[in-house]
């Protein structure tokens, strides 16, 4: 075999491997962003709702500056396909489908970008990927993962104010996520909890620790410190709007505007952080070019578009299986009226009321009143083959779980209530798998998981029930005083749900 001749590269046969796996990369990532549409989807609608992940319109435009500053890193790297590396797309495969199947849209996201990251190595080899590493590996900040740590940052936030407010001999009572002192009540919400400052400042941290190290050991300091810092300093950010409303004596004051004074806080923590840093910076060491390299071997481009089809035809597989696994089943609206408790206050209503503008039609289930408020159920049937991801994605689209200012304030059994600021909404929901309530949880997602596999005889079971009113905070707090009752004595309902897993199929429904 002859060895590729080394030879010095003019401007014109600069980034010549790179313009030759161009069609290859073209050919691979619109495959890829279409057979992924749904997790793309999902990541675009985050960032536009949560604060939190708002900083991920920004990942592309960085990812495209890292790779214009490190050019002179992969301007004369040799395009060598990888074809082997594909085998990784596999056991990527298996991580997709098993967290397609339990409804972990992160997990998903997160396979899915892991076979991006493998195609791209595969199509252009190492020392081209080597190369480009920065920017790509930059890219899997575009996932909003990071939401399910947001009750541990709850609790340390409320446990810093506690000794905080120890410490400053300030009279509290603290009961879990809440405080209380003479001058009024804090609750530590999940938008306190100091996600939002979290993720930007390790997004942040990396691309500074890329920009002005070199070495590794500096690279993981900065990290670590951006890590830990705005964790820290959201709790002094949440002591401080206590003590000031002990100070002001209204705990309304204080907390008036904290979110826009935590963005402040934050800005400044961040700005400390890059002061502190330029005294360590060290010089790039991709700073001037490399004069030598390998010209593309004949064919290479060619080779490449075939490593892309094939990874690309590899990745099919997994959304094809759930495709087919989908076909099988799917949601049942279920008209029902069911019996209600006798002491819960409540009477059937015989109307059958309007539904709400752009609800999904279904048979009517009739209305019953609470302290003269009208409540409607509403019952969804999954059948087995539906997996988590699809009956837990309505239980959250349901009681606006990815919504912010969202707080479950009441949980028995199977139920949980949920009320949203914005826009206003009260939802109580409940759900049967295998005709047991089930919780929240990975065990829940694990026998949907199963059901969906290995199939069985009995259907999930979704029960939403909320008013029928106008979405306002006054009206809703009524709604709210008035379901208590119902929810409190829920074991009747319970029964009558739980036995439409089994015999749902004779009920009036539709698919």
């Amino acid at each position: 075999m002859s060895t590729p001749a080394l030879r010095a590269v003019g401007v014109s046969e600069r980034f010549a491997g790179l313009r030759a796996a161009l069609p290859a990369l073209l050919l691979g990532v619109a495959a890829w962003a279409i057979l992924f549409r749904q997790e793309i989807a999902a990541a675009i609608q985050v960032w536009v709702d949560s604060t939190a992940y708002n900083h991920c319109f920004l990942i592309i435009p960085i990812a495209l500056y890292l790779a214009w500053d490190r050019r002179n890193k992969f301007a004369t790297a040799p395009l060598c396909p990888l074809p082997r590396i594909a085998l990784l797309v596999v056991a990527l495969l298996l991580a997709w489908f098993a967290a397609e199947r339990l409804g972990i849209m992160e997990g998903r996201q997160l396979a899915a970008m892991a076979m991006l990251q493998v195609m791209f190595l595969a199509v252009l080899g190492w020392r081209l990927w080597k190369g480009l590493s920065a920017p790509l590996l930059y890219l899997f900040f575009l996932i909003p993962f990071g939401a399910f740590i947001v009750p541990q940052l709850q609790s340390f936030t409320a446990w810093f104010i506690d000794r905080g407010l120890d410490l400053f001999g300030i009279v509290h009572y603290s009961d879990a996520n809440f405080i209380q002192i003479p001058e009024g009540s804090f609750y530590v919400a999940e938008a306190c909890a100091g996600l939002r400052f979290l993720i930007a400042s390790v997004a942040y941290g990396v691309l500074y620790a890329l920009l002005m190290y070199q070495s590794w050991v500096r690279r993981f300091v900065f990290i670590a410190v951006s890590t830990i810092v705005p964790v820290v300093a959201n709790g002094f950010r949440a002591f401080g709007i206590v003590a000031l409303g002990h100070v002001l004596g209204s705990a309304d004051a204080a907390a008036a505007d904290h979110v826009l004074y935590g963005w402040i806080f934050f800005s400044l923590v961040i700005l400390v952080l890059t002061l502190l840093g330029l005294s360590f910076r060290q010089e790039p060491d991709y700073a001037r070019p490399d004069g030598t390299g390998e010209l593309p071997r004949p064919g290479a481009g060619g080779f490449a578009v075939a490593t892309a089809a094939a990874i690309s035809a590899l990745c099919a597989s997994g959304p094809i299986a759930v495709a087919a696994l989908q076909s099988r089943g799917g949601i049942a609206y279920v008209s029902i009226s069911p019996v209600l408790p006798a002491r819960s206050g409540c009477v059937q209503e015989n109307s059958p009321g309007t539904l709400p503008a752009g609800d999904v039609p279904y048979p009517a289930a009739g209305r019953f009143l609470c302290k003269g408020i009208p409540f409607r159920f509403r019952v969804r049937r999954f059948a087995p083959t539906s997996g988590a991801s699809l009956v837990l994605s309505e239980q959250r689209r349901l009681a606006s779980a990815d919504s912010e200012g969202v707080q479950t304030v009441y949980a028995s059994g199977p139920w949980r209530l949920t009320l949203t600021q914005e826009p206003p909404s009260l939802v109580a929901s409940a759900l049967w798998v295998d005709g047991k309530p089930a919780q929240p949880g990975l065990s829940t997602r694990l026998n949907l998981a199963l059901d969906s596999l290995a199939g069985s005889s009995q259907e999930a079971v979704l029960v939403s029930l909320a008013p029928e009113l106008a979405g306002n905070q006054a009206s809703l707090a009524q709604a709210q005083q008035a379901l208590i009752p119902l929810l409190e004595n829920h074991s009747s309902l319970d029964e009558q749900f739980a036995r439409l897993s089994t015999d749902g199929r004779d009920a009036d429904s539709h698919r």
